[in-house]
């Protein structure tokens, strides 16, 4: 491989774009009510919602204006959090990988561009509409570079089987998601959850670090693939249950799901994202343990429906996988804050 250029350390970084004191009492008061709901000292439902890959910051951004007007509305209900997703993984390595390596989709990639890019939009959420965001953490190295800003931090299905993966999340400081593994073996996922939440020594970003272990490590159900190629949900009532049973078998702390609406649960058709999320908002208000295990929804929403080539130049169209329109999105949100007991 070819060493093209050393990048600036995060520290550096959030030295050029830092947070103002306002910012940072926000981040906190965020922090608080998220873990909170994963301790189960708040009744709030947690609406992780937005769309698949962060891919334009003026759309993303008129996103989240528009959300911001939403969470006013249901505060007493939902508290959302939007997903700004700035990497992209990808099942072979070709195509978008997200605003990291791509600020603009029609570039070549530019991973200096990107840093600086993603911790402008993380920042741009909070200081405008007072949103800390969730983001995927593809590459573990890379947190530091928004871990003063995010609220929330997925581990996806192809990581997280990964050792890196694991022991990162065991070291960040807000809720981490471990997803179901693209296989659907949930003794992968227990114990993905089992070592973020328990302490570990480690090597990170050319350091010795000693992690005290992340107590709000929990499980997302995304639904997964089958040895035939078919894709499986996990969302239903029976596979609640079941996991409510591994979480009373083990000895991990604050027993937490979050359902993934999209992806192998919905086999990528993105409307049918509406029927589960009415279906799992069921299963919660019908039984009183899974009440206290399902947190909220993972939902992939954009301003336009479905998704587009990179070269049709829809504002707030999915470059990625196809995603729920906005008018669509805003009449969920409302319905399950109606909806919920």
């Amino acid at each position: 491989m070819e060493f093209l250029r050393k990048l600036p350390i995060p520290q550096e970084i959030k030295k050029q774009y830092p947070l103002s004191a306002e910012m940072e009492k926000q981040h906190d008061k965020r922090r608080e009510m998220i873990e909170q709901i994963f301790r189960g000292e708040s009744d709030l439902f947690l609406l992780i919602i937005g769309p698949c890959s962060a891919d334009n910051r003026e759309a993303v951004l008129e996103y989240i204006s528009r959300l911001r007007r939403v969470q006013d509305q249901v505060k007493d209900k939902i508290l959302i959090v939007p997903r700004v997703y700035t990497n992209k993984p990808r099942t072979t390595g070709s195509g978008y990988k997200g605003m990291l390596h791509q600020p603009n989709p029609e570039d070549k990639p530019d991973m200096l561009r990107g840093i600086v890019a993603i911790r402008e939009l993380h920042r741009s959420a909070l200081a405008d509409y007072g949103f800390t965001c969730a983001d995927e953490m593809l590459y573990p190295e890379n947190d530091r570079y928004l871990s003063d800003l995010l609220a929330y931090t997925a581990v996806g299905a192809r990581s997280v089987e990964n050792q890196q993966h694991r022991l990162t999340a065991s070291g960040l400081e807000i809720p981490v998601g471990m997803k179901n593994p693209t296989s659907g073996d949930m003794t992968i996922l227990m114990n993905s959850i089992y070592a973020a939440q328990h302490p570990h020594t480690f090597l990170y970003r050319g350091w010795e670090v000693q992690s005290s272990g992340n107590p709000y490590a929990h499980a997302i159900l995304r639904g997964y693939v089958d040895f035939a190629g078919r894709t499986v949900a996990n969302y239903h009532y029976e596979n609640l249950v079941a996991l409510h049973e591994r979480y009373q078998e083990s000895s991990l702390r604050h027993p937490a799901v979050i359902i993934d609406t999209n992806h192998a649960n919905s086999g990528k058709k993105y409307l049918e994202q509406i029927r589960i999320a009415k279906d799992v908002v069921y299963s919660y208000n019908h039984n009183a343990d899974l009440r206290h295990m399902i947190k909220g929804l993972m939902i992939e929403s954009y301003l336009e429906d479905g998704a587009q080539d990179v070269c049709e130049h829809v504002f707030g169209k999915s470059i990625t996988d196809p995603c729920l329109g906005w008018e669509k999105s805003e009449a969920l949100i409302y319905k399950i804050a109606d909806t919920l007991e």
